[in-house]
């Protein structure tokens, strides 16, 4: 699964958002500047993300967007979803009883990928924006090589991190695994 701009430029713009705001409306221009994403782009998913009460609009001289809602109670999910952002790796419908097949039945991985979906949703419902802007998002995915192949078996293969979903303008994560484990 590839997020697509969508779900990326909102996550990236909300972020911004949470980190400009200090109480204040912070006009679309100035995110679309910083984060270089068009204003016209921008506008579209501020309507929905607007319409899911996410942020809030204010207007008149100064006006821009607020955070509908603390960064610490508004989750990644949230946002990727209010921008109509598919979270699913499935060629099927999540949830339905039929399957991908021009017969209707599901094709043999069909559990693989909807445990991969869900597993995408969880994790990003686990992360709140406040944790994105902290730079809290932890992960072991950039551990590839020898400590990757000596993982024990019953450890999942691939562990997703926001940047690897969100795409590269995210802040990096700074805690390393094991100065959290230390």
């Amino acid at each position: 699964m590839k997020l697509s701009t969508k779900g990326r430029y909102a996550v990236m713009a909300m972020a911004d958002l949470a980190i400009q705001s200090g109480g204040r409306p912070v006009s679309l221009a100035d995110i679309a500047d910083r984060q270089e994403i068009s204003l016209s782009y921008l506008e579209q998913l501020f309507g929905k993300l607007r319409r899911s009460s996410l942020v809030k609009s204010v207007r008149g001289p100064g006006g821009g967007y607020m955070l509908g809602r603390s960064a610490e109670e508004m989750r990644i999910s949230d946002i990727v979803l209010a921008v109509d952002e598919p979270l699913s790796v499935m060629r099927c419908q999540p949830g339905s009883p039929a399957g991908c097949q021009s017969n209707k039945g599901r094709c043999l991985t069909h559990d693989l990928w909807e445990e991969l979906t869900n597993q995408i949703h969880l994790y990003l419902a686990s992360v709140s924006l406040d944790d994105v802007i902290s730079r809290r998002v932890l992960g072991t995915s950039g551990m590839m090589g020898e400590e990757f192949e000596d993982r024990p078996r019953n450890e999942p293969a691939i562990t997703l991190d926001a940047e690897q979903i969100a795409g590269d303008c995210l802040p990096s994560p700074v805690l390393a695994q094991e100065a959290v484990q230390g």
